[in-house]
């Protein structure tokens, strides 16, 4: 009977979770600037996913309604979604892989690695499809880095190499971020750098739509395929290897899935960070430690999350705040609180 009762709790949970996700995202579509009421909204939508069905129905919305809800913010939302969707599952996974709450996407310098790509295609070209494209290249050349120094057949430190690795490659593409920044034009190229290391999703389109999707959905099945293996990981490597899993092989599948994510959502939207460090900490106290519940809860609350804080982002003033900004101001609370849960834990123990 408790079985059966804890049963039915969870799927409530997860039907307010979609219900929640189907609110935020109806929401951020009628505010803005450019208020639209909800209804109409409705009407926008079914009208250009059902046109023959709602052929009868009178058009009594604007030709900018529309543009704003279909071509400006339903690609944002979408894009959005995804984002917060990929760093929340590959935080996640991180997590459980490296046995560490207190880890995330940026541990493994692939972000930093991202971020220069774009900064240098900004500097050298200005041309917005070469900045994607030179992000993505830096976040597979910031992995292969990592894979190159932290390489090695025996495990024993292979997890410690493995961290101490991110943080050089981290330390220095930030280095390298910084050289460019310094020599930027102060009055042209500069301004963009800045704005765009700090996270936004201004420039989003379905053409963006379309080279994150395919990039986050391969990464995040791959991840998800990989959940039974993240339980054991998440026990430790004797446990893993009891089952006859290798941990090795394991790790960098992991590793390579969540380059992909993080080099595609830096490359479309820059860098924005807290995110896959917090998200899994509220879906595991939401829905419990198992990976397979916690990585598909993760990337709901993270979609969730991620276009509530765009949403504020374009709407709280005249002029549009970074992303980065928002999600530093709520991650960091949160993350202090938790460290000081970690550690009263730890002194308890």
């Amino acid at each position: 009977m408790n079985n059966k009762k804890q049963h039915w709790i969870k799927l409530i949970k997860w039907i307010v979770l979609i219900l929640l996700l189907l609110i935020v995202v109806f929401l951020s579509l009628s505010v803005g600037r450019y208020a639209i009421a909800t209804w109409q909204v409705t009407k926008i939508l079914c009208n250009a996913l059902l046109p023959h069905a709602m052929h009868n129905i009178t058009i009594d919305w604007s030709n900018t309604a529309q543009n704003v809800v279909l071509n400006s913010r339903l690609p944002r939302i979408l894009i959005a979604g995804l984002t917060g969707a990929g760093l929340s599952i590959a935080g996640a996974a991180l997590q459980g892989v490296f046995r560490n709450p207190l880890v995330g996407p940026q541990i493994i310098g692939v972000a930093s690695g991202a971020a220069f790509g774009g900064v240098l295609a900004i500097l050298l070209f200005s041309s917005m499809i070469i900045t994607v494209t030179w992000a993505f290249i830096g976040g597979i050349i910031a992995i292969l880095l990592v894979f190159f120094l932290a390489f090695q057949k025996q495990t024993g430190q292979g997890l410690l190499i493995l961290i101490l690795a991110g943080v050089v490659v981290n330390a220095f593409f930030a280095a390298l971020i910084s050289l460019i920044t310094y020599f930027a034009d102060p009055n042209n190229t500069l301004p963009t750098i800045v704005f765009w290391l700090m996270g936004s999703f201004s420039t989003a389109s379905y053409t963006k739509l379309w080279i994150v999707l395919p990039t986050v959905m391969i990464g995040s099945s791959i991840i998800i395929g990989y959940r039974f293996r993240i339980n054991a990981l998440s026990l430790g490597e004797e446990q893993t290897q009891a089952l006859g899993l290798s941990t090795t092989q394991t790790r960098w599948i992991i590793l390579s899935s969540v380059t992909l994510i993080t080099s595609a959502t830096v490359a479309i939207s820059g860098t924005i960070g807290w995110v896959g460090l917090i998200i899994p900490h509220i879906a595991r106290f939401i829905l419990g430690h198992d990976h397979r519940i916690l990585l598909p809860s993760s990337a709901l609350i993270g979609a969730i999350y991620m276009i509530s804080v765009d949403t504020i982002a374009r709407s709280a003033s005249s002029a549009e705040i970074p992303l980065g900004i928002i999600t530093a101001l709520v991650g960091a609370p949160i993350f202090a609180v938790l460290l000081r849960s970690f550690n009263r834990r730890a002194n308890l123990s």
